[in-house]
């Protein structure tokens, strides 16, 4: 007889004593260090703890909540009265032993279940991180994402692609805008033709002008021959505005005809010059912020925003980041300077819990600078920027023992939770709990 069997058995009486959810999270207190996680009957992950993080890569937030199957790419097959059941496996090396159990509900249903990861080459599991292979995502047409806040962002790429809509991408600066704006030229019928793009922050308002929509020879002084603006070379295909907000208010006028008439004059012109041009403008500001500013004319902001789309920031799509992490790796691996094949657990955890104010630009930039900083296999903590490694200042929480209340209580957690971006384990430290206790009050609260 196994020794819980045995346990079971001669203890039945002093368990009964115990509350059993409150002696449940004791156990995973005692278990969060260790590879270990729960899925319900549907598969989905319930808990994941410290140290499948460690050994994942894989962040407490990201895993939650997922099909353990479809989301994190965790497989088992177990045979369950002759109907495999697939159960927890994250992808590993044969170096590492998995040990599952499935539960059934009192008519015999599968109910859910848990599994455990045990190294066997190493005593330190928490010094070793296999490769993570990216999760189950897709590129479309150049957009890495498995987050399901981008579904909606590309059905309506998909729909507007098909249309000579103008369309207005708004997003936070590297957020991806262009990207969306070339799918939107690749999936349309203009796909053959030019695409071509412009800043209209970067430059100043008379070189905007000549830029956008040409000159004629001695139209100012060093125009010494005619210039075709983008509005000619991008004829039949598209012309992506990007900060379309910046433009100056003279040339807003301008571009209101070429949406509405189709045509313009050069700057020194007199003829006007007919255009076939889709327009797709992108901002990270709100229009209609401007408009009531007084910066941007209303007429123009209607025009340009036919067709509304909003990119979420990285931030709110952090099951993209290892995803994307893992992309960028794979780019410079490429070029064969150096080879990354695994992530050290401390850079894997700062770089899932960093809020990324510059989103996708920034974290591209990131993995760019340790590909040049550092040398091995191994992308080490060691090898990130510098803010990285420079701990965030946080705003004093109340500690443990000066809660009074359960308002109190729920008010600490939920600033932990904001000032530590979601990320779960630095919250709970900061409040002197367990990762554990952390995550039932916080399930307990709603939060």
């Amino acid at each position: 007889m196994k020794q819980s069997a045995v346990f079971l058995e001669n203890n039945r009486n002093w368990l009964e004593q115990f509350d059993s959810f409150e002696l449940f999270s004791t156990l995973l207190e005692l278990c969060d260090s260790a590879c270990f996680y729960m899925v319900d009957q549907n598969q989905q992950v319930r808990f994941w703890s410290r140290g499948m993080e460690k050994w994942s890569g894989l962040s407490y937030q990201t895993a939650i909540a997922k099909p353990c199957l479809t989301e994190l790419k965790i497989t088992e097959f177990i045979n369950l009265n002759e109907h495999p059941i697939k159960l927890a496996r994250t992808e590993c090396s044969a170096d590492f032993k998995r040990v599952v159990k499935i539960f059934h509900d009192k008519s015999g249903a599968f109910a859910g279940g848990f599994g455990f990861i045990f190294g066997s080459a190493e005593p330190g599991l928490d010094k070793i991180a296999p490769k993570m292979l990216p999760m189950a995502g897709q590129n479309f047409h150049g957009i890495i994402s498995r987050s399901p806040a981008m579904n909606d962002v590309f059905h309506i790429i998909s729909n507007a692609a098909e249309t000579e809509a103008t369309v207005l991408v708004r997003g936070e600066s590297g957020a991806g805008k262009e990207l969306v704006a070339r799918a939107i030229h690749d999936l349309s019928a203009r796909q053959n033709q030019p695409f071509l793009a412009i800043n209209c922050a970067a430059l100043s308002s008379n070189l905007l002008e000549s830029e956008l929509f040409g000159h004629k020879r001695g139209a100012f002084t060093g125009a010494i021959k005619d210039h075709n603006g983008l509005f000619q070379r991008a004829q039949g295909g598209t012309l992506f505005l990007d900060e379309v907000a910046e433009l100056p208010l003279e040339l807003q006028a301008k571009l209101l005809r070429v949406i509405q008439e189709r045509n313009y004059i050069p700057v020194g012109g007199d003829r006007s010059v007919t255009v076939d041009v889709r327009i797709v403008a992108a901002t990270h500001r709100s229009l209609r912020e401007e408009v009531k500013k007084g910066h941007f004319r209303e007429d123009l902001m209607y025009r340009l925003r036919v067709v509304p789309i909003f990119i979420p920031p990285l931030r709110e799509r952090r099951e993209d980041i290892a995803l994307l992490i893992w992309h960028f790796i794979e780019q410079h691996n490429a070029a064969n300077l150096r080879k990354i094949d695994k992530i050290d657990p401390p850079a894997m955890r700062v770089l899932l819990d960093y809020s990324w104010p510059g989103n996708i630009r920034e974290l591209h930039n990131v993995v760019e600078y340790a590909f040049a900083v550092g040398r091995g296999t191994t992308l080490r903590f060691s090898e990130l920027p510098p803010e990285f490694r420079e701990p965030s200042p946080l705003i004093r929480l109340p500690q443990k023992n000066t809660m009074r209340t359960e308002d109190e209580e729920k008010a600490a957690i939920r600033l932990a939770l904001e000032q530590s971006n979601g990320g779960v384990t630095e919250a709970a430290e900061s409040l002197g709990m367990s990762r554990a206790t952390f995550w039932r009050k916080r399930k307990h609260y709603d939060l």
